[in-house]
């Protein structure tokens, strides 16, 4: 926050104040505020015991093909683009061919996490996952994410 605001100020004083700036800089002089910062970390808080989560409905008589369906589109509207991306094109690869098992534990792992950052960063494996969601679809997802064949991958599939 406080490094939020000491860019805003320097921005803004770099736009609204033309006189503070050196008279003898050259053109080529970097802006202050675009000067790199060393201190970039990234920071990632673990989620407080005391906040309480909601359930993810359980969908019993669902037909599996409706399920897939919901499945493809919940895929594709994560939230955030990183994993957008990820699921979207790991759903239009192996979603189809899954058995009503692996089709019910991939539904387990983007609906029952809270956290989509969890998920995206289980399958980069910048973090452990956890046992109860380290499962076969799990392995895929981080041999698909691995991206083997060298697949570009800027934009989500198209519907079918």
């Amino acid at each position: 926050m406080l490094r939020q605001l000491k860019l805003t100020l320097n921005i803004s004083r770099w736009i609204f104040m033309p006189w503070q700036r050196h008279a003898s800089a050259s053109s080529s002089q970097v802006p202050p505020f675009l000067a790199p910062i060393s201190d970039d970390v990234i920071v990632d808080y673990e989620d407080p015991d005391y906040l309480p989560l909601p359930e993810y409905p359980v969908r019993p008589n669902e037909p599996l093909e409706t399920r897939k369906q919901r499945l493809l589109y919940q895929s594709r509207k994560r939230g955030m683009l990183e994993n957008d991306l990820l699921l979207s094109t790991f759903a239009a690869k192996y979603l189809k061919d899954f058995s009503a098992e692996q089709t019910a534990i991939y539904d387990q792992l983007i609906n029952g996490v809270s956290n989509d950052w969890d998920i995206y960063y289980w399958a980069t494996e910048v973090k452990p996952t956890p046992e109860e969601y380290n499962t076969e679809i799990m392995k895929l997802l981080k041999e698909h994410v691995k991206n083997a064949e060298r697949v570009t991958r800027f934009r989500q599939p198209d519907l079918t």
